[in-house]
């Protein structure tokens, strides 16, 4: 599983994210999370390959690519447990 989050550094919701990132990287330190810039070419690839139309985006893939859950928007901001809970595969 890998996480992927799509945002604008240069925005309103640049501190929000950058806050969920820290928290999550403190709290799950083995996990695997892609920042991505949308306004550089990774970014915009991989939201328009997802269908990420609001920001910030955040994705929980399956290890074949598949979306397993997103989250969109500023006022859709996940908590770091609730994108742990989908990317940590079951026993």
């Amino acid at each position: 599983m890998k996480v992927l989050v799509l945002y604008r550094p240069k925005s309103e919701h640049r501190v929000a994210v950058e806050e969920f990132i820290r928290r999550y990287k403190e709290q799950f330190i083995d996990s695997q999370l892609e920042i991505l810039d949308i306004d550089q070419r990774d970014g915009a690839a991989m939201a328009s390959l997802y269908d990420i139309l609001q920001y910030p985006g955040f994705l929980v893939l399956r290890d074949d690519g598949s979306v397993m859950q997103s989250w969109q928007g500023s006022d859709n901001i996940p908590s770091v447990e609730d994108i742990h809970y989908y990317a940590t595969p079951p026993i």
